[in-house]
């Protein structure tokens, strides 16, 4: 493993070795914690790559409410199901605001 956290990896394809650099330091898990200001708490752990809607699966799997119905906001931003944790800049330990439409 390299000092930036990237490991090289070979591998042959159709005779030629190929060389490839794997970042293990994007495949982190993160802590997410969501309120929705009602009494519950709900921590979800989920990788940074992970859509919206991936962490409103998980979400409804704790609550056991529908996914659909689940809408997450920071301040007044609308997260959207298609877009990443990452590309938000959802952090580990980070809080959601959680709503029921």
């Amino acid at each position: 493993m390299r000092a930036d956290g990237e490991r090289s990896r070979e591998y042959r394809r159709g005779g030629n070795i190929c060389n490839t650099a794997v970042n293990f330091q994007e495949l982190k898990m993160i802590e997410v914690v969501c309120n929705d200001r009602l009494g519950k708490k709900v921590r979800v752990k989920c990788n940074s790559e992970d859509t919206i809607g991936d962490l409103k699966k998980l979400i409804a799997a704790q609550t056991g409410t529908r996914f659909d119905k689940i809408v997450l906001k920071k301040w007044y931003t609308i997260f959207k199901d298609h877009v990443s944790l990452g590309d938000y800049e959802i952090h580990d330990g980070m809080n959601l605001e959680l709503y029921y439409q």
